[in-house]
């Protein structure tokens, strides 16, 4: 960028003799996000990030157990967990929970994702000493009885029939795509779990899953928001303080071999209308140079109606009506710890096959596996990048802050990683997304998922008018 802009200026001086130099554009710069970042005896990670621009707060706690990492003869036990820890505590009864928060103004979610589970308050800032206390309860002691086990063995199951089994695309791709393109069971097993594996679940087993991931040693807790920071800390340790800590889990190796063939599969869905087309590349290395060319290069493909695929299949090749892109299919490109993958998608009419659609898609990935981009199209997606950036932060209400705070804690062991994401991508230039371009978008690094819908019933013949 700089010697582009340093050769116009030179030309220029040349035509018109001597000018003053041109102030560099930059975007203005913004307030660093607070950062606390404390650990317990016990292992806790804490960190405290005050925001006393609304009077609320948020409480996030964060366990190093996902769908992907858990054992290899407990599929689905991540996610069924995320159930229980709603059925009640050493003091709270079953739902009380969500009653507590609910009825100090407050609102929860818990999810499971590929490399972690959370479970989040947000609640009025007079309310949060509250939710502490609730979040450290059931860490400290969970209802775990077979009455609650065997009735969210039949929750998730019910779930895995209507959001997968009975639902038109259920599980494309975020669910499809991996078991295709990955090669290592950890990455590549059916996440939300085996209905037989679900069903074999013991009391015992459940028991066991619970002390080993569910310590305060594999766990992060994030607060934001409208506090205090000493008082606060006060508050975690007197709750969180006296939990024991457990033998480290070490992780499973989820790595994967470099793919050096493309992968091709379909999929019958009795229920989807019209087809549907996925493209995946396996993505560098989390926290590379290269991993967050990637994100740029993303904007630039796919990132909202003005980017090249938008252009080239909707607008031009009237091939689809949308794109989607993901570097995480069920998150941000920051909150997973890799391996990942660049996922592509689409759903299309019948008349439009998968290989028109390729051939459009392929000849705007060569031209960036060849060429680097010019430099409104990279400040384009440095502005886009930047504002997605700030609108993930403020998300749900200041959550998006703390799943980000959370995500560094856990993975990297450095939540201020978050102050440093938008010199990460400054650092990226044309060349560098070329070269990741190349590498990545290579044709040998892909899988292609097609869905294919059931046979289209012939018309009738019917009277003329």
């Amino acid at each position: 960028m700089k010697p582009r802009l340093a050769l116009a200026a030179l030309a220029l001086a040349a035509a018109i003799g001597p000018v003053a130099p041109a102030a560099e554009p930059s975007a203005p710069a913004r307030a660093p996000i607070p950062v606390d970042y404390r650990k317990l005896p016990n292992g806790l990670k804490v960190v405290l990030s005050p925001d006393h621009t609304s009077p609320t707060a948020v409480v996030a706690v964060y366990y190093n157990i996902g769908f992907r990492i858990e054992p290899r003869d407990r599929t689905g036990f991540a996610h069924l967990f995320e159930h229980l820890m709603f059925q009640g505590s050493k003091n709270l009864g079953k739902m009380e929970f969500i009653k507590l928060v609910q009825s100090n103004g407050g609102i929860l979610n818990g999810s499971t994702r590929f490399d972690f589970t959370n479970y989040f308050e947000v609640v009025p800032a007079n309310a949060l000493k509250t939710a502490l206390w609730a979040e450290a309860d059931r860490m400290r002691g969970l209802a775990i009885t077979q009455e609650n086990l065997a009735n969210q063995q039949g929750v998730v199951k019910n779930e895995v029939k209507v959001n997968v089994l009975n639902r038109p695309y259920g599980g494309f791709p975020w669910l499809d795509m991996p078991q295709v393109a990955n090669e290592n069971w950890f990455n590549a097993h059916n996440f939300y779990g085996d209905l037989k594996d679900l069903d074999a679940a013991t009391l015992k087993d459940a028991e066991a899953f619970f002390k080993a991931f569910y310590s305060p040693g594999n766990a992060a807790l994030v607060v934001t928001g409208d506090f205090e920071t000493e008082p606060t800390f006060k508050w975690i340790q007197e709750y969180f303080g006296p939990i024991p800590s457990a033998p480290h889990q070490e992780l499973p190796d989820i790595s994967e071999p470099r793919q050096e063939k493309e992968k091709r599969t379909s999929r019958q869905d009795a229920q989807a209308p019209r087809p549907a087309l996925a493209v995946a590349y396996h993505a560098p290395k989390r926290n590379t140079p290269e991993y967050y060319a990637l994100g740029l290069l993303e904007q630039i493909l796919a990132g909202g109606s003005d980017s090249r695929l938008y252009d080239a299949l909707v607008r031009k090749g009237a091939l689809t009506g949308e794109v989607n892109s993901s570097i995480n299919g069920l998150g941000n490109q920051f909150n997973i710890a890799g391996p990942t993958l660049f996922t592509l998608s689409l759903f299309h009419d019948r008349d439009k096959t998968p290989d028109a659609i390729l051939k459009v898609l392929d000849a705007e990935i060569e031209k960036l596996r060849t060429t680097p981009v010019d430099q409104a199209t990279f400040d384009r997606a440095m502005v886009k990048m930047r504002s997605d950036l700030y609108a993930m932060q403020e998300s749900t209400f200041g959550f998006g802050r703390a799943d980000l705070l959370a995500s560094f804690a856990l993975f990297d062991d450095d939540p201020a990683r978050i102050n440093g994401l938008e010199k990460e991508f400054a650092k990226v230039t044309p060349e560098l997304i070329r070269r990741t371009a190349e590498e990545v978008l290579r044709p040998t690094n892909r899988t292609i998922l097609a869905i294919e819908p059931k046979p289209e019933a012939p018309k009738l013949p019917g009277p003329k008018v």
